[in-house]
């Protein structure tokens, strides 16, 4: 058996990152970052790949790829730092759809999903940790309450939300009922949002044969596509330490010529290998074996924040002569690994979870 991408996936991978190599160079994320100029370009050229249509199947004009695909994509968006709405819109929303939406929906939804027409943000940080004041209710088909840290919520035509026993619902973005309000993180690449609910239409995906499934599944599918952001940043990092390492001198020597400073790299190599197998792992068994998806996602989302703040501490350390870091772009990527750690749970949150899943606590 191989245990290798094939030359599909491979493919797919080679074109988004030529795309984002040709749009989503440092210079060009520092003017999308700053005055927002570049990012209709990048836009553009991404959607000349038909990301939307990743997930959808084939009778709705999809492509019918599956979780490992997508991850390859976000892997790709993460070593960039690429601005741009992904898993949410393409990924997240369309698989809801497929696994708890009811025929109806998807044969409404799907396409629309496919062409861009239709686009989710996610809402369901609440699910990993929550303040008091954060929750979804919903009464007669209505909902209220806050959602924070929402994810793609700027360009979104609904928002993909829970209810507080499990249920998932498809809300209209464009309603009196819902207020959206920009949240700012340490993250200048990726968009966060409150969204408060009050008394918004909501249509449930109602056709899940058992309540809290889908929302397992849907979790586990965000967990592992941001470990793949993570992976993709941390590598960018190794490879920026190398490139630097071997053009910074110090006194009259090359740093990379420094036993300490090879070590630094050669313990980045040896923790991202293995991260990169247990998260290509993680991805191909979505799909093969759903019930175990919710353990792997914990676990993989787990792994990969520890190493890939390891990652982003030992790739600044290389640095550390140049001063500040915005010289040279670190800190795009180290700031963008920083959210992904937390968000929907933090490496001891997912432990604990894990270990509940499996009857240890």
């Amino acid at each position: 058996m191989e245990f290798a991408l094939s030359e599909t996936q491979y493919m797919l991978q080679e074109s988004v990152k030529g795309a984002l190599s040709r749009r989503a160079s440092l210079e060009a994320l520092r003017a999308m970052t700053d005055t927002g100029e570049g990012r209709d370009a990048l836009e553009a050229s991404l959607k000349e790949l038909a990301l939307s249509a990743l997930i959808p199947p084939e009778e709705a004009g999809g492509a019918g790829l599956g979780l490992l695909e997508a991850a390859l994509v976000q892997q790709s968006l993460g070593s960039h730092a690429a601005p741009f709405s992904f898993a949410a819109r393409s990924v997240l929303t369309p698989l809801a759809v497929m696994e708890a939406g009811t025929q109806a929906q998807k044969a409404e939804w799907l396409p629309k999903i496919a062409e861009g027409e239709m686009r989710g943000a996610l809402a369901l940080s609440e699910k990993s940790g929550a303040r008091e004041d954060a929750k979804i209710t919903e009464k007669n088909g209505r909902l209220n309450g806050r959602a924070l840290f929402v994810m793609e919520a700027e360009d979104a035509t609904h928002i993909l939300t829970a209810s507080q026993d499990g249920r998932l619902f498809l809300a209209p973005k464009n309603q009196k009922t819902v207020k959206i309000a920009g949240l700012k993180t340490i993250d200048g690449t990726r968009s966060f949002a409150e969204c408060l609910f009050e008394n918004a239409e909501a249509e449930p995906l109602s056709g899940e044969n058992a309540r809290g499934r889908s929302l397992a599944l849907i979790l586990s599918a965000a967990r592992i596509l941001e470990s793949a952001d993570m992976l993709g940043a941390s590598e960018t990092l190794l490879h920026m330490a190398v490139d630097y390492a071997k053009v910074r001198k110090q006194f009259g020597k090359l740093i990379g010529s420094f036993q300490a400073v090879k070590h630094l790299c050669a313990e980045m190599v040896a923790e991202l290998e293995p991260a990169r197998a247990l998260l290509w792992f993680a991805a191909h068994d979505f799909g093969e074996n759903p019930d175990a998806a919710p353990l792997n996602g914990c676990i993989v989302k787990a792994h990969m924040a520890d190493v890939a703040r390891m990652v982003s501490r030992k790739a600044t350390e290389v640095h550390g002569g140049m001063g500040f870091a915005q010289e040279s772009g670190v800190h795009f990527f180290f700031k963008r690994i920083g959210v992904s750690i937390q968000c929907l749970g933090g490496p001891a949150y997912l432990r604990g979870e894990a270990a509940r899943m499996q009857g240890w606590a």
